[in-house]
């Protein structure tokens, strides 16, 4: 049996805030934001808009494209480093609101990459034959918990959420390989006391060492070559680190997603809002094989090579 994705979803916060609002309230500029992040825009979920409310939406859409119904998943798994609040779980608010009354649910948190982390333990539960259907969504509201006086951190973060179902899907098709990993030794990089602290170089340097290193063992794990790849979707988190593993894959920019001019980096939120994008764009087609990579705060990374379609 073969896991793969059968339904996806995403949510985005109406209000833009661009690269001149920035410039208003502090000291940075729309040239250098761009050179540095490739960023020009972003998307900030107002007062009233928490994490598990763009986490329902965007679940909503995912249950509805896969053609099923709430009351048909088995698990739900929402990545997320900015909860509602510690407890319970929005895994737990989403089951509840969704009417996913069978439905075991937990919240997974690998900053970054626990969009990553999430489907891959959902392949396990499919391919096991323990759960039909898992719900893995990604989901941040980095807005709350981003220091608005701080520039080198400020200008990165948006917020928004995408989702999946995970299913079993037709042979030859769906989750082929994938690798997990973490480097605790580099948590003093990336953390959150009150807001996100970052020393930027020290991750970007190891962004750029392991997305492109994860995006080679997962070809390798599943036997193929790098002429193999219709498309990649890195992380969106700096345009710099993405094309690093872009030409890691010797790829054309136009086999590489990017969103992260209009959306930021959204953390968790930032693979699934991009398999949305991609796929209404006519990007990836059945039968594409697709590589997704992700990093994060942990430190943390995932990637799976996957061949679309259900």
């Amino acid at each position: 049996m073969n896991a793969g994705i059968v339904g996806i979803g995403r949510y985005l916060p109406e209000k833009i805030v661009t690269n001149a609002d920035l410039e208003k309230i502090m000291d940075t500029s729309d040239e250098w934001i761009r050179t540095r992040t490739g960023i020009e825009e972003r998307r900030i979920a107002d007062d009233n808009t928490n994490t598990s409310d763009m986490g329902f939406a965007a679940a909503q859409k995912a249950i509805q494209d896969a053609g099923i119904t709430p009351e048909d998943i088995d698990l739900i798994l929402v990545a997320t480093v900015t909860p509602d609040q510690p407890f319970p779980s929005v895994a737990c608010m989403l089951q509840e609101r969704l009417g996913a009354k069978k439905a075991a649910a937990m919240d997974v948190s690998a900053a970054c990459a626990g969009f990553m982390y999430g489907i891959i333990t959902g392949k396990q539960f499919v391919e096991s034959g323990a759960y039909k259907h898992v719900l893995v969504v990604g989901v941040e509201k980095l807005s709350k918990i981003t220091d608005w006086n701080d520039r080198n951190t400020a200008v990165l973060f948006g917020d928004g959420a995408g989702a999946v179902i995970v299913g079993e899907v037709s042979e030859g098709r769906g989750i082929l390989s994938f690798e997990l990993g973490a480097d605790g030794t580099g948590a003093k990089h990336l953390y959150q006391d009150e807001y996100i602290i970052m020393n930027g170089r020290e991750v970007f340097k190891f962004a750029v060492r392991q997305m492109g290193e994860s995006c080679i063992n997962v070809l390798e794990k599943a036997g193929l070559t790098k002429e193999d790849v219709d498309f990649l979707i890195p992380h969106q988190a700096n345009i710099r680190i993405m094309e690093a593993s872009r030409q890691r894959l010797e790829l054309p920019v136009e086999k590489m997603s990017k969103t992260v001019h209009k959306y930021g980096n959204t953390s968790a939120a930032s693979i699934p809002i991009s398999i949305v994008e991609e796929i209404e764009a006519g990007k990836i087609k059945d039968d594409d094989l697709i590589v997704m990579v992700g990093f994060g705060g942990g430190l943390t990374w995932g990637a799976i090579a996957i061949r679309w379609g259900k």
